[in-house]
């Protein structure tokens, strides 16, 4: 199903053209980037065949023929295509990939259990989950707990611990699955149904051009196991459906889990996205394209599957490369970077010195330069030889103050060529596909200027869709140049509203939408934090302060206060900003015009370092316990904890969590700490940090541990070693089925 609002189109030939020698800087630890858009929007197409009109629609994609000739169409006269290619799939049929998709549900060969009913055992009443950016929405982890049970997939393993009570907390099963992947990180929890993502390898095969020896093809595809764990010491794999395409990012909303997959291109095999359940080929997923041409990299297939019985749907999208997400309980938006048709850059130093550069010059010169453009020569270089030539011997005919003047007029001229070049160029592509159980329907494609920090640089609310970018723009004479800007789009993504130049030379570092306001943090060498207005279509900033260091995640208290997490830092002289230890900063935005750090603390110095200023879920608060914990690891020279010292390994690094008591009167006050070193024989790092609580114990899980602490002392409970338990794993065979693999365990053994 499809709609999809009607643009004004610009449809212009593909000839456009950026500097020669122009760098687009782009810093991958700060993220940011570029820049602005006309109004209308200007699609960069001239009718080249029957499949690109210029129309910027949607279109499906009806066979395996009409994918070739998209691609060989979208690619101006690229590489050709086999247009018969042999495949040999894993369970022995050799077809040609002439399949036409369905787009409908297809059941499986055996049915699963319809009862979604949670049968937990009992457990505690009060408990938190995964920390997710939408209420309802859940996001993937590694980790999942319910009242009662752990669940940890770490490499190849599924670990189950009972952990409440704490006082008799133990491991229940330790499975290893029989897969290829060693990095399974992705897992949801709903009831007594896992879903467990991973990623794998294709088995097809193909018969290259001209040749006649089927060869191995190798490609990603993703995995998503149904697990049942109703039987905690022998969990059933109820479903095992391959995609075709490396996992990007899911979320689960009631019984549904939604994810995307993303596949390249084989520009000389091109083939659609299948479905896979086991070695049967259950569905290909309805296909489509876009009516201008871009760099159509990459099929972003978006799956949606009931973990309680047979119903899924998908549909798969010829796009560029898929970056940050956003989801909401009805509509899932996709986002990439803009890449622009094959060839756009080849001409851009010519046409840069025709179009800006030439008109400039002295009238005889023009005309003597227009005449050389239009003979024949041997070659490009004899010709410019002879331009400039004529160029040099102008200039010292002129004197030094024509000369001057002259030369600044160019590069005025030039850094306005380039900026435009780089606004019409450098944007965000959005895709808005709603959902609705087992319905996708895609419903709009919009663009934004800039780059989006990450997944809270967007959020949904009502009708509206708000963005938050940073742009960055290059130019041969005039440097880097940066600002930010808020978005409103419509519930097409026709942009509605704006707020434009927020924070000249900052990038935007951090960012939270919450229902009319939006709070935002740049830095270059100070900490700007915004609070901006969206309760209308045109936003406005309502107030700021302007403070030392910068926070990476802020997190909602309540409607008047907000917690950051980022760094510390100061000024060192000629402009340049040191950065120190961990800050965690609490802010009061009762007085939008006016707001204030109610308090804030520093951890450690600048080799500390935690997961929480670049991964949301290892920060940790509960507003009803005023608690808040996030996991460091530093020096210890550099941390004033006490533990710190005593529980340090050999090696002086130590690794744990900083617990503390937060309230909007009180402000930030340590707790205590968390010690997840080892001291008696390794170091383990502190990726994958985790902090939840069952009632009222506190759990905190690192790649060695999960500890069980009281909420009012931090006594510790209990402790159960994660990795490298010294004990034997047993190894043996489940009976095979359709629906099971093979499997390790070790039931009543430590993890």
């Amino acid at each position: 199903m499809i709609k999809m609002s009607s643009k004004i189109i610009i449809a212009i030939a593909i000839s456009v053209i950026v500097t020669a020698g122009i760098m687009y800087v782009m810093d991958t630890d700060k993220q940011p980037q570029i820049v602005q858009t006309p109004n209308p929007e200007i699609i960069y197409v001239s009718k080249i065949s029957e499949y690109f009109e210029g129309t910027n629609e949607i279109k499906k994609i009806s066979s395996q023929q009409e994918l070739q000739n998209i691609l060989e169409a979208s690619s101006s006269g690229g590489r050709s295509f086999d247009p018969m290619v042999f495949r040999n799939f894993a369970d022995g049929s050799g077809i040609f990939e002439t399949v036409e998709s369905t787009g409908m549900p297809v059941p499986s060969v055996e049915p699963m259990p319809t009862d979604g009913v949670s049968k937990l055992e009992s457990g505690g009443t009060d408990y938190s989950t995964t920390n997710v950016q939408v209420a309802n929405v859940d996001e993937p982890d590694y980790l999942k707990n319910d009242s009662k049970y752990v669940y940890i997939v770490s490499q190849n393993t599924l670990s189950i611990i009972d952990a409440y009570p704490a006082e008799n907390a133990k491991s229940i099963l330790k499975i290893a699955l029989d897969v290829e992947s060693q990095h399974i990180q992705n897992m949801f929890l709903k009831d007594d149904r896992l879903v467990i993502f991973y990623n794998g390898q294709s088995d097809d095969e193909i018969i290259p051009q001209f040749d006649f020896v089927p060869r191995r093809s190798y490609s990603s595809v993703t995995h998503a196991l149904i697990v049942d764990v109703s039987d905690k010491k022998n969990p059933t794999i109820l479903k095992d459906y391959s995609i075709d395409g490396h996992f990007r990012d899911a979320r689960m909303i009631g019984d549904y889990a939604y994810f995307v997959t993303n596949s390249n291109v084989d520009r000389q095999y091109p083939r659609l996205p299948a479905i896979m359940e086991g070695s049967v080929r259950i569905m290909t997923p309805e296909a489509f394209y876009f009516d201008n041409v871009e760099q159509f990299s990459n099929f972003n297939t978006l799956t949606a599957i009931n973990i309680f019985d047979n119903t899924i749907n998908s549909e798969t999208f010829l796009m560029g490369y898929t970056g940050s997400f956003y989801v909401s309980k009805d509509n899932f938006y996709l986002t990439y970077q803009q890449n622009m048709p094959y060839g756009f850059y080849e001409n851009s130093s010519r046409d840069r010195f025709f179009d800006v550069i030439v008109p400039l010059l002295p009238k005889n010169i023009q005309d003597k330069i227009k005449t050389i453009e239009n003979s024949e020569w041997e070659s490009a270089s004899s010709q410019w030889n002879t331009i400039s030539e004529l160029m040099q011997k102008s200039y010292n005919e002129m004197n030094k103050n024509d000369k001057e003047v002259l030369f600044d007029k160019i590069k005025s001229a030039l850094n306005e060529y380039d900026r435009k070049i780089q606004e019409d160029t450098r944007k965000t592509i959005i895709h808005k596909i709603s959902i609705d159980e087992d319905k996708i329907e895609y419903v709009a494609k919009g663009t934004v200027p800039g780059i989006l920090l990450n997944q809270f640089a967007m959020d949904e609310n009502g009708d509206r869709f708000r963005v938050a970018t940073t742009t960055e723009i290059y130019t041969q004479y005039e440097g880097t140049v940066r600002s930010n800007a808020v978005y409103v789009l419509d519930e097409q993504l026709e942009i509605v509203g704006e707020l434009e130049e927020i924070a000249p030379e900052e990038s935007i570092f951090s960012a939270r939408f919450m229902g009319d306001r939006l709070y935002l943090v740049t830095f270059q060498q100070i900490d700007p934090f915004f609070v901006i207005d969206l309760s209308s279509d045109t936003p406005k900033i309502l107030g700021e302060l302007k403070i030392p260091g910068f926070s990476n995640y802020l997190h909602p208290y309540d409607e008047e206060h907000v917690i950051g997490v980022g760094r510390d830092t100061k000024e060192i002289g000629d402009g340049r900003v040191q950065q120190l230890g961990i800050k965690i900063a609490l802010f009061n935005v009762a007085d939008v015009s006016n707001p204030k750090v109610v308090d804030d603390i520093v951890i450690g110095d600048s080799s500390t370092q935690s997961e929480a200023l670049y991964n949301h879920k290892a920060f940790f608060f509960d507003k009803s316990r005023e608690v808040l914990s996030i996991p460091i690891s530093g020096d210890t020279e550099s941390l004033d904890s006490a533990s710190s010292k005593m529980f340090a390994p050999e090696y002086n690094r130590w690794s744990g969590f900083y617990v503390f008591d937060l309230n909007k009167s009180d402000g930030i006050n340590t707790k205590g700490t968390v010690t997840h070193s080892d001291s008696d024989s390794r170091y383990y790092g502190m990726n994958n940090a985790r902090t939840f609580y069952i009632e009222n114990v506190l759990y905190t899980a690192s790649q060695g541990y999960l500890k069980m602490n009281s909420f009012d002392e931090l006594e510790e409970i209990n402790s159960i070693k994660l990795e490298k338990t010294g004990k034997f794993i047993e190894y043996f065979e489940v009976e095979e089925s359709p629906i099971q693999l093979e499997a390790v365990s070790e039931p009543d053994m430590m993890p």
